[in-house]
């Protein structure tokens, strides 16, 4: 059944809706990851212009989804009440000022780093729109969002540090405490989720990624910062850790767009039956 009082998976946003949102994520929080840290020379360079072309990837996905693609234009005439609407004007701003700091203009890096993060939240705020999916709606969606894509930024970052030979132990342990932190906001999204979600498939998939995007990346952080081990093995351990973070928060980005989108249906208290008078009418 596709509609009544039974939830039902909603079919209209699908792996390139959850594109949107993990290029979006990502390339955003490698912006601010790459201010925050400093990054200068090829690092920063390589970081800008992966950035951009995550979050243009992922505007990409979403306008490949539009079933009229060319009434795209359509999405920046209402800032003033719709999410996706913010999001779309953010986007010139986090390109622009991010291809400046490219450029080398002073302070166009953190203005893009500003813009990256409400660029994030307005991404988080758009899946929590939708009342009708408990899984979205959860007000715990929107700061679980924001810092996936915040972790998968700074993972990306730390192998991005490592392939151009900066590994750094204050890089790890600072990307340790957010995995710390995104894990406990991520389970209790999980306990609230599942008392409303009757969908136990995608919520192992989702605790599956949660588990690889928090635990097991934090375990490896943790390793390459506070084990004895040599230099090499701490840059190899750290870039396990990036990509750990990087594509356990993809993976659960994609369960929650694709998978937990379930609908919850709809209550009908009085149902009517033929030849049978309503109470209203009996007392009437």
């Amino acid at each position: 059944m596709s509609f009544g009082p039974n939830p039902w998976e909603q079919a209209h946003w699908d792996a390139r809706a959850a594109g949107n949102f993990i290029g979006g994520g990502a390339g955003s929080g490698l912006i601010v990851a790459a201010v925050a840290a400093g990054a200068s020379g090829n690092l920063r360079t390589v970081a800008l212009a992966l950035a951009m072309g995550l979050i243009g990837g992922g505007l990409l996905c979403v306008w490949a989804e539009i079933g009229r693609p060319w009434r795209a234009i359509n999405v920046l005439f209402n800032p003033r009440t719709s999410w996706m609407s913010r999001e779309a004007a953010l986007a010139p701003l986090v390109l622009g000022s991010a291809a400046l700091g490219l450029a080398g203009v002073r302070g166009a890096a953190w203005i893009a780093a500003l813009a990256a993060l409400g660029f994030l939240y307005c991404q988080a705020r758009i899946l929590h729109a939708a009342r009708g999916i408990p899984a979205w709606r959860e007000p715990l969606t929107v700061p679980l969002i924001v810092m996936s894509g915040i972790v998968e930024g700074v993972g990306l970052y730390a192998a991005l540090a490592v392939g151009l030979g900066r590994p750094s132990a204050a890089l790890c342990l600072g990307l340790a405490a957010l995995l710390a932190l995104r894990s406990g906001i991520a389970f209790a999204w999980r306990v609230r989720v599942a008392r409303q979600l009757r969908a136990p498939a995608a919520l192992r998939s989702a605790l599956v990624a949660s588990r690889i995007a928090g635990a097991l990346a934090l375990g490896v952080a943790l390793l390459a910062t506070l084990s004895p081990l040599s230099s090499g093995w701490v840059g190899a351990t750290q870039l396990l850790a990036g990509v750990l973070a990087l594509a356990g928060g993809a993976w659960f980005e994609f369960v929650l767009i694709t998978r937990l989108a379930f609908n919850q249906g709809f209550a009908l208290p009085h149902l009517p039956v033929r030849g049978v008078r309503h109470e209203t009418e009996v007392a009437s």
